[in-house]
């Protein structure tokens, strides 16, 4: 009977459908995502509203030389994603930071690791809902904002219940019509400078312009302080650059949903660099070529000044539909990495066991509609306390990014210890020193060196924001967030 039962139990699996969200089959995650959903992913991720509108701030503290603080904040974000990937092409697995931390740093990593992202991802997700009614209102102004942030909550949190492959595919065109904006932007640019076309500030469009406009390419130095006492510079601007590439680290989160990790995760991850030059580099250096950069003052985006100053005054309504939908891409990945660290946290016992369940589509609904519900809460603060959420959540969200990004680093140190010490995962186990080393797949480069380099150079990004009164505050609530999530892990083991 046993074996009747083993064969009939493997013909019923040879024949359940594998890699579909619409037959009901064991509950399991789903390895939906395919390779375009995973390129379009990484693509989109680092392309939000801190481009469209936060880049003029970033423009104003180092001027043209805010080029360099992108190409050094991506190289910086770029070792970090090739550490998490070197982790994900071994040992693909959802909630990928929480995972790797307590399965080859700690437990109380883990839990550390999870949760911060996760909160993370709430306060991001609060402010994205809590300014989705801002877009909308361009076009239906009697519209109220908490009706605009309450129907894209729920239809975002009902196509996210529907199974990995629609997320995919929701991300893929979210992210597709943000690439095609910024692409569009720099084409038109690049036009306008090859026709010579004249501009609203009567200065001639012209690369020559960086070295040219005010004080040249680099108008405030590596750090000046101005007469009202704030500090300004390329330094400075490193803080604002850096946070700006927030969300390129999702790739690692998708790698245990993806059908081959080991060849769309290297793929993805290696093309962040040349993302980073074209999408950032690249379009502010045209941005800064047509509209000068002492002009940018943040009242616009530059991206509707450049056209603007060529007289294309459609810019600005095609900007804010493009803005909209990164809105909701931003929240869409949100809700997805969210549930599925909930998910990792409750399989570790770092969460409550009903989160760790599945539906037949593979989905952790429960991970999915709790995330749900607290960022509604968030976005109910917000409207409600505005000042407090702002000023005091968001500075939280702040620092978690610095938080998740070291954990990643350190995370990486260990991995490479187990795995030289023959306990690694997959075809690595057994093998010891260096030849289990020599057998990664994807590894970080120069990887005895560069996670103290990368540590070393976030540790001085913490330094440069607290020069920064706005960034100040987000320094002291990351000590304070650090020592309640530590507190909190105690005192769920207590309990325990």
């Amino acid at each position: 009977m046993a074996q009747q039962r083993t064969a009939g139990d493997a013909a019923r699996t040879k024949r359940a459908p594998r890699d579909t969200d619409d037959v009901p089959v064991p509950a399991t995650l789903r390895k939906s995502l395919k390779n375009r959903h995973i390129q379009l992913i990484a693509l989109g991720g680092a392309i939000g509203t801190g481009l469209f509108y936060g880049s003029s701030e970033s423009i104003s503290l180092a001027g043209p030389s805010i080029l360099l603080a992108y190409l050094v904040g991506g190289l910086a974000i770029f070792m970090i994603v090739r550490a998490l990937g070197e982790m994900s092409v071994e040992d693909p697995k959802a909630g990928a930071f929480s995972y790797y931390a307590s399965r080859y740093w700690s437990k109380r990593a883990g839990f550390v690791s999870g949760w911060n992202y996760w909160f993370n991802y709430i306060l991001v997700s609060m402010v994205e809902l809590s300014v989705v009614g801002s877009f909308v209102n361009y076009w239906f102004p009697s519209i109220p904002q908490w009706v605009s942030a309450a129907v894209f909550l729920v239809v975002i949190a009902a196509g996210n219940l529907l199974g990995v492959s629609k997320f995919g595919e929701f991300e893929f065109w979210f992210a597709l019509i943000k690439i095609i904006a910024v692409i569009a932007m720099i084409l038109g640019g690049v036009a306008v400078l090859a026709a010579g076309l004249p501009t609203v500030s009567g200065v001639k469009a012209s690369f020559a312009n960086w070295f040219a406009v005010d004080g040249g390419f680099l108008p405030h130095g590596l750090m000046t302080r101005t007469a009202d006492g704030q500090w300004t510079g390329l330094l400075m601007a490193l803080c604002v650059v850096m946070f700006s590439f927030g969300g390129t680290e999702l790739i690692g989160i998708t790698a245990g949903e993806t059908e081959n990790p080991r060849v769309t995760i290297p793929k993805a991850t290696n093309g962040i660099i040349w993302r980073i030059l074209v999408f950032y580099i690249g379009a502010l250096g045209v941005i800064m070529a047509v509209v000068p950069w002492d002009t940018i003052d943040g009242t616009v985006s530059p991206f509707v000044q450049i056209f603007d100053s060529v007289g294309v005054h459609a810019a600005a309504g095609i900007l804010n539909f493009v803005c909209l939908t990164a809105v909701m891409s931003v929240y869409n990945s949100g809700l997805y990495a969210n549930s599925r660290m909930l998910y990792s946290l409750a399989r570790q016992g770092n969460a409550p066991a009903y989160l760790g369940r599945l539906n037949s589509r593979g989905v952790p609904v429960a991970g999915v509609i709790t995330s749900a519900i607290i960022t509604a809460l968030a976005v109910v603060v917000v409207f409600l306390w505005p000042t407090f959420a702002f000023n005091y959540l968001m500075s939280i969200a702040t620092i978690a990014g610095v938080i998740n990004w070291s954990m990643i680093m350190v995370t990486e140190i260990h991995f490479r210890k187990v795995v030289a010490a023959g306990e690694g995962p997959g075809e690595l186990a057994g093998l010891k020193g260096r030849e289990a080393l020599d057998r990664i797949h994807f590894k970080l480069p120069f990887a005895a060196a560069m996670p103290y380099i990368v540590l070393a150079f976030l540790a001085c990004v913490v330094v440069l924001m607290c020069f920064s009164a706005s960034y100040r505050i987000a320094v002291v609530a990351g000590v304070i967030w650090l020592a309640v999530l530590l507190a909190a892990y105690r005192l769920t083991q207590a309990r325990r």
